[in-house]
């Protein structure tokens, strides 16, 4: 009797302990979500530059169970937008119907209706929603659609656990939409335009941010560049590389100008004067800019949906005439597309800088060294600056390249642009804002 005791007494104290690594167990996992899902401070997105486009990917990760899905960066994207045609799964996908309270917070109110099966993204009595290519500039109607949309926190230097937002609300769209202009296996857009469902706005909204995003992206290919979601400012501790501890405040003396929102949710600023070398001031004639009602250069868009900055035709000219004379005329070689003024890479030694004059004499955009003339062969550099043509989009376009290496604050509650310029001056590169191959 008293073996059976004993017996029956480890056997219920081993029960007890199993009970009780589970119980632990149970409460370590329940705290690990909790703390992954508490309120962050910050929000990072890491970017990386497409070496064939020279435009600029992420990966986002989204549906049960989490996947990773490449997406370009639209600056001027009014939401989010992914291809559900194949292999779209997700046990948590949603569709709003026609009217609902989702429908009207994107503003649409356009109904879907589908002719082939069901699928995400094609569903009868929901909501109807345009997106576009921002490349080739087509459209399509897509499908309205909620899911789980998970980002990277922030641990000091580090990126940290993921947060969710378990209805994230973006467009499915049809699969020919990412065909064209797009990086290789580039399945969406991501758009950060100010529209009520873009990433930016649905962020902040979910997880009680300052309104307000920087970005830094990355030359390099193979580095991470990131976009950063919230009071960066008051809330980002750098990497350790060492120049970023020179400049602990550099988020903090940033330099600002206007910005323009405008009815579409795209960013723009104000340009008054083009500069070559702090003296060369390029002329622009008053009925090039009377079609634009902000009355200067400066409709001037901000994109990342553009591999380089682009000049209206006439102003075009007008700054390649004056920038040639820069270097000797036996310099130029014949120009390389899409590129007009191409040199002989051996003949140019001679350190340029082009200045966006904006809203004070004191408030430049500096463009030099890689940001303003590109490899285009070997031995064959570019001026970086491109023709837009006769009527585009906006007289100048700031595009990609000239957005690398530039820490780009957009407030979107004080309306204005903070940016550093060039950060290759001070020895600093946008990959190494964050460890990102080490997550906290």
């Amino acid at each position: 009797m008293a073996s059976i005791s004993i017996l029956h007494f480890l056997f219920c104290f081993f029960l007890l302990v199993l009970s009780s690594e589970s119980t632990t167990q149970t409460q370590s996992h329940s705290q690990s979500q909790q703390n992954s899902n508490s309120k962050p401070n910050l929000l990072v997105l890491p970017v990386q530059q497409d070496a064939n486009t020279g435009l600029h990917w992420a990966y986002i990760h989204k549906r049960t169970p989490l996947m990773q899905l490449p997406v370009l960066i639209d600056l001027n994207g009014k939401h989010l937008w992914v291809n559900c045609e194949q292999h779209y799964s997700s046990s948590t996908y949603q569709a709003p119907f026609c009217h609902s309270t989702q429908c009207a917070r994107a503003n649409t109110h356009t109904c879907h209706t589908c002719v082939s099966s069901f699928r995400p993204g094609c569903h009868n009595n929901t909501c109807g929603l345009m997106s576009a290519n921002p490349v080739t500039q087509q459209t399509a109607l897509g499908e309205l659609a909620q899911d789980v949309f998970a980002i990277y926190t922030t641990r000091g230097p580090k990126l940290g656990p993921m947060v969710t937002v378990p209805q994230f609300l973006f467009s499915c769209a049809p699969s020919f939409l990412a065909q064209k202009g797009l990086p290789n296996n580039v399945q969406g857009v991501a758009g950060l335009a100010h529209s009520p469902i873009s990433l930016p706005n649905q962020l902040s909204s979910h997880f009680g941010l300052k309104h307000q995003f920087t970005t830094c992206l990355s030359r390099y290919p193979k580095s991470n560049g990131a976009i950063i979601f919230g009071d960066a400012a008051n809330n980002m501790r750098f990497g350790n590389n060492r120049n970023y501890k020179n400049n602990p405040n550099i988020l903090n003396n940033l330099i600002y100008t206007p910005l323009t929102i405008t009815p579409e949710g795209e960013y723009r600023m104000h340009v008054t004067s083009i500069q070559i070398n702090e003296h060369t001031v390029v002329p622009v004639s008053g009925s090039m800019l009377s079609s634009y009602p902000e009355g200067v250069i400066g409709g001037t868009l901000i994109s990342t949906s553009i591999p380089y900055t682009t000049l209206q035709d006439s102003l075009f000219e007008t700054f390649v005439q004056v920038f040639a004379k820069q270097f000797p005329k036996e310099a130029q070689v014949n120009a390389v597309g899409p590129f007009g003024l191409c040199f002989d890479s051996k003949r140019i030694n001679k350190a340029v800088n082009v200045e966006f004059v904006l809203d004070r004499s004191d408030v430049v955009w500096r463009i030099s060294g890689e940001n303003l003339m590109v490899e285009a062969k070997s031995g064959i550099s570019c001026l970086g600056i491109v023709n837009g043509g006769l009527k585009p989009k906006a007289t100048i376009s700031i595009g990609s390249r000239q957005l690398e290496e530039n820490l780009l604050l957009f407030d979107l509650v004080e309306s204005k642009l903070g940016f550093s310029n060039s950060l290759s001056s001070r020895g600093i590169k946008c990959s190494d804002l964050f460890d990102f191959n080490n997550n906290a």
